[in-house]
């Protein structure tokens, strides 16, 4: 009989894992990727869960504003998701017509929401000296960023720090 790796993992193996965690430096950071492929970072430490919802799961409420998908029963809490596209004034939509939606469940001062994104990249620890907020252009997605970090100088290519307060406590939810 085979053994299943994640549950026959030696203590060992799993302190090795957080010791990894802890000589990490700066902070941790979700990247994904929202409809337009601009690629945005969270605070792990507000990210909830990150879910890849069948579209089934979702349910739509009737004469809700265009960017809430509608909602998703999170483990027994209701949840609003919205695409977070709408919410950065993106020009391409969260393309529906899959089999799932990645959504990153996000908890500010006791309220969650689900953000749908277009991919998810992953965790990765990240320098907050190294944030620069000069580079952030005026535009919708101006007041949800917090600054941005260079990827690469030559392609101009950037990471943006989304401001998940901002996004929380955005009149879109109320729309």
């Amino acid at each position: 009989m085979e053994t299943n790796s994640l549950t026959s993992s030696s203590p060992k193996q799993h302190l090795t894992e957080f010791q990894d965690l802890e000589n990490k430096e700066g902070e941790l950071y979700l990247r994904f990727y929202v409809a337009s492929e601009r690629e945005f970072a969270l605070p792990a430490t507000v990210v909830r869960e990150v879910i890849a919802a069948p579209l089934d799961r979702i349910t739509p409420i009737p004469n809700a504003p265009y960017a809430l998908l509608g909602t998703l029963n999170l483990r027994g809490r209701v949840i609003w998701v919205a695409d977070l596209s709408y919410f950065l004034g993106e020009p391409n939509a969260l393309n529906t017509e899959r089999a799932e939606i990645s959504v990153i469940a996000v908890e500010e001062q006791d309220i969650m929401v689900g953000l749908a994104v277009d991919r998810i990249i992953g965790m990765e620890w990240l320098n907050v000296e190294e944030i620069q907020q000069k580079n952030i252009p005026d535009s919708t997605a101006k007041s949800f960023l917090r600054g941005e970090w260079m990827l690469d100088e030559l392609t101009n290519k950037s990471l943006q720090l989304l401001d998940q307060r901002a996004i929380v406590q955005s009149e879109l939810w109320l729309a």
